[in-house]
């Protein structure tokens, strides 16, 4: 099909990830887009691009869109390496798939070997938070001194103490976090051949860590964490999530959308 057919028909090619060549999408696989596009690899030498049609007039980015992209890349990882694609990638044609394979071939080849036999997990610690705020309180005199200093006065009269109040709260949470992330990662480290601190995402996170591990060492990993979240049992919950694709461990490529 050429690029002049492809756009007089609305269709542009929505691409995932760089895969081996050898990378077969299941029958089953479905990409983005309602209704959702049949996904299919093309090939250049001994790569692939993992990609689907998409029409060139409607909207991506819906959830479901997001979805079908992670659920396609975390499963491919299971099988194969696969370097993803910043979402939203869309090229004019097929053709110009091909010419991005044959442009960063070397590029792709040396990454995806580097990924072979990894993928991606992530630690996620949540603290149980009457625990922390205890052990806030606990470790911090300031802290006491404030409450008792603001409890059962109006709130008008005691804005300066209050605002100093939460300051000193939220920096001794940070203090926690930052301590019990280090213990995350040291506990990560010996069976993870890479590992990255993520920012937190809600209040109450103790720790958020990405880790690329060899496939065969998922156990040893899922152990470490499990132990973990043993001695942890009454102040933080530890879960694991994963297989993933890499995305978190190779610069995506950033492609402006052609169509």
């Amino acid at each position: 099909m050429t690029q002049e057919t492809t756009q007089s028909q609305g269709m542009a090619t929505f691409l995932y990830g760089v895969v081996p060549s050898d990378v077969e999408p299941t029958a089953d696989a479905q990409g983005v887009g309602d209704p959702p596009g049949q996904v299919k690899v093309l090939t250049h030498r001994d790569i692939g691009a993992l990609t689907s049609e998409v029409s060139s007039q409607g909207p991506l980015g819906r959830p479901e869109d997001l979805r079908a992209y992670q659920r396609l890349l975390d499963g491919t990882a299971t099988v194969a390496p696969v370097l993803p694609v910043r979402f939203g990638a869309v090229l004019v044609d097929e053709e110009a798939v091909a010419d991005l394979l044959a442009e960063y071939h070397d590029d792709f080849r040396a990454a995806l070997d580097e990924l072979d036999g990894h993928v991606e997990f992530t630690v996620r610690g949540r603290y149980e938070q009457s625990v922390l705020l205890a052990e806030v309180l606990e470790e911090n005199p300031e802290i006491q001194r404030l409450q008792e200093q603001v409890r059962g006065r109006p709130v008008e009269a005691t804005v300066a103490l209050r605002t100093r109040l939460g300051e000193i709260v939220n920096q001794a949470v940070e203090a926690k976090r930052n301590a019990d992330t280090e213990r995350v990662v040291d506990t990560l480290r010996p069976v993870a051949d890479r590992v990255l601190v993520r920012p937190a995402t809600h209040e109450t996170d103790a720790a958020n860590v990405a880790v690329l591990v060899e496939s065969a060492r998922r156990d040893e990993l899922e152990g470490a964490v499990r132990r973990l979240a043993e001695d942890w049992s009454d102040r933080a919950t530890l879960r694991v999530l994963g297989p993933l694709a890499p995305y978190d461990f190779v610069a995506p490529l950033r492609l402006e959308p052609e169509a």
